[in-house]
This record gives C-alpha cells, sequence and structure tokens, in this order.
C-alpha cells in the first residue's frame, strides 16, 4: 500500500521559491490546510492536495488573479464534481479577468500613444533648437 507523500514547510518554500511566510499567508487565506504534527502540533505537514493547491495559487498569481478569485476558483474543483456550474463560474470569472487586463492593454496603449506624442515633439523642438545653435555658432 502506497502512502501518500507529505511536505514540510521547507519542502513546498524551496521547490516553489518561496519564503515560509508567504506560505503561511497562503495558509491564512485558506488556500492551504495542513495537518499539524509534532511537539504541541507546531510543525505544518503538507498534503500533496495542498502542494496542488499551492501550485494552482501561484499559477493564478502568474495570470493577474487575485487571491480571493483564486481560492474560489480552486475550491471549486474541490466540491463535488458538477462540471456544468463550476465551467459556468470559471467562464465568468475569466471573461471578468479577460475584460480587466483588456482594459489595462486600453490604457497602456492609450499612454504610450501620448508618450509617443511627446517624443515627437520634444524631438521636433530639439532639431529646431540645435538648428539655431549650428546658425548661431557660423
Amino acid at each position: 500500500m502506497a502512502t501518500n507523500p507529505t511536505y514540510t514547510i521547507s519542502d513546498l518554500a524551496r521547490e516553489f521559491d518561496l519564503t515560509t511566510r508567504a506560505i503561511r499567508f497562503y495558509e491564512d487565506m485558506g488556500l492551504l490546510q495542513p495537518q499539524r504534527g509534532g511537539p504541541g502540533g507546531r510543525n505544518r505537514v503538507y498534503s500533496s492536495r495542498d502542494r496542488t493547491r499551492l501550485k494552482l495559487t501561484l499559477r493564478a498569481k502568474r495570470l493577474g488573479f487575485s487571491l480571493t478569485e483564486a481560492k474560489d476558483i480552486i475550491e471549486m474543483y474541490d466540491s463535488p464534481r458538477d462540471t456544468g456550474p463550476q465551467l459556468r463560474k470559471f467562464l465568468q470569472v475569466l471573461a471578468a479577468h479577460r475584460q480587466q487586463i483588456e482594459d489595462q492593454l486600453a490604457d497602456l496603449q492609450a499612454n504610450l500613444d501620448e508618450v509617443k506624442v511627446h517624443e515627437k515633439e520634444a524631438r521636433s523642438l530639439l532639431a529646431k533648437v540645435e538648428k539655431t545653435e549650428k546658425t548661431e555658432k557660423a
């Protein structure tokens, strides 16, 4: 009979290049639920499920989801497999997130366009200044 692997907080911190403080924060947010072991229950013992949840949390974070959104999505998959409601909820979360990113992208594009206008104006002014300087030196 195979036993399920367990991980210490240090194991997970090393594997995912995180601080133990970050892992404890994810635990406080309810994303991880380690068992307690050792004297006085001071040692955290993480299961394969916790490791997977941490991996999914970090993936969601990389995609720009808030920890609350990440938790909602992860918990959807912990519940009984009623795939219709899960997929509809996931699509709603993705659509809202996509809209937020598209809005941010539009703002960035507007800012970039404005910077380009100012650059063009500054180059034009600099060309005039340099032309005047050359004329005055001659």
